[in-house]
């Protein structure tokens, strides 16, 4: 019998070239309602500052999967809202204002990536996690550059998807109170409450991983922090073992804070980088 807590996508007809186990059998052996996996057990409910269910929105057009996953979110006391398509999906965004967003690529009208485009250009930076069997580097290079903030592929572990979106709520601190604060390294300024980061003056637009990723350098400034602290730090997990992850924000964090003005952000050459303010 397949592992009822891992989806892979059936065969359509746009020859994605996957197989998927029954239907009846990947639901009819799902945990009953109210029951979670046992890692996941151990972990308290996350919910909003006001005490109201998180709101997930999932995007994607195979009606098992969307079940499954808004099966294993409801155990969470999430609250679901499944689109099939591009234009649905943008639509009930505006409508239900989700805490998450969880987006396949390969969709009937308008691809995933360019709907994340539009909102990210809208100023929009909620949290959203690619789930698609598009699995190659560039794909996944493609998705973090729209402005994904995770990309994960088919087949996938619904144990794991549910804790990778919660790392994603505790990244951006959008279930919990937090202190505000307002960090000062030199002319860089991060303000928590607002997440607005400013230098020189200059209102600077960054997308919710990158904004965490340079939290994390202006609260150890000076100090040399390596890629295997990031990981843990701002991802929360390994991500697919691949340290060069952290190497491609650094560089789109580079390229919005120190392009034109003294540098900042400096490489450590065989352990890590730091954040030093210029003199």
């Amino acid at each position: 019998m397949p592992d009822p807590t891992r989806w892979a996508p059936a065969p359509l007809s746009d020859n994605r070239g996957v197989t998927i186990p029954p239907p009846s059998e990947s639901a009819g052996t799902l945990p009953d309602p109210g029951k979670r996996r046992a890692v996941l057990a151990k972990l308290p409910r996350i919910r909003r500052p006001d005490g109201s269910p998180i709101r997930v929105l999932l995007v994607d057009d195979e009606p098992v999967l969307t079940n499954l996953v808004s099966l294993a979110l409801g155990y969470e006391g999430w609250i679901v809202d499944v689109a099939a398509d591009g234009r649905e999906a943008l639509s009930l965004f505006a409508e239900a204002r989700p805490d998450l967003i969880v987006l396949d690529i390969m969709l009937p009208d308008i691809d995933g990536v360019s709907i994340l485009r539009q909102l990210r250009e809208s100023g929009d930076s909620t949290p959203t996690l690619f789930l698609t069997a598009r699995d190659s580097i560039d794909d996944r290079i493609v998705g973090l550059t729209a402005g994904g903030d995770d990309y994960m592929t088919k087949p996938f572990s619904l144990e794991e998807l549910v804790a990778r979106l919660r790392g994603l709520l505790r990244r951006t601190a959008q279930a919990e109170p937090f202190e505000v604060t307002r960090i000062e390294v030199g002319d860089l300024v991060l303000d928590e409450a607002s997440y607005e980061v400013i230098r020189g003056g200059d209102q600077i637009s960054l997308t919710t991983t990158e904004f965490e990723l340079l939290r994390y350098f202006m609260r150890n400034p000076r100090r040399v922090l390596t890629r295997a602290q990031i990981l843990d730090r701002v991802w929360n997990y390994d991500f697919a073992g691949k340290a060069s992850i952290v190497d491609l924000y650094v560089s789109y964090l580079r390229k919005k804070i120190d392009l034109g003005r003294p540098k900042m952000i400096h490489t450590v050459r065989g352990v890590g980088y730091v954040l030093r303010a210029t003199t």
